[in-house]
């Protein structure tokens, strides 16, 4: 399956009208963190593809995007709902706590 890339040509289509809540990782590839929470997020996507989609944002490629959403340190997660920002969760952390936090942020 894997994770959608977001630019601001689609984000308006892969965000602000999906159908479903989409979790956004603000990441760049020089960011070790960043690096480490990807396997844990493609495994979520797998997971919990039918509830929400999991989509990455490279700010490096995109930092007028990155500076919409008010991202000071990556990597930072926003799940949007409805297209707009429902919660947000900074710095990497295992597989088992991100999880825990977006089943209790689409229930």
């Amino acid at each position: 399956m894997g994770s959608t890339a977001i630019t601001p040509e689609n984000f308006e289509a892969e965000v602000a009208n999906a159908g479903k809540p989409v979790l956004v990782d603000f990441w760049a590839p020089w960011c070790g963190p960043c690096r480490q929470i990807a396997p844990a997020l493609e495994e979520l996507s797998e997971e919990l593809g039918d509830q929400v989609t999991i989509a990455k944002l490279n700010t490096d490629d995109h930092p007028e995007l990155a500076s919409q959403f008010g991202i000071r340190g990556i990597p930072t997660m926003i799940l949007f709902k409805d297209g707009k920002p429902a919660a947000t969760k900074v710095g990497a952390q295992p597989k088992s706590m991100i999880k825990d936090w977006l089943v209790g942020e689409l229930a």
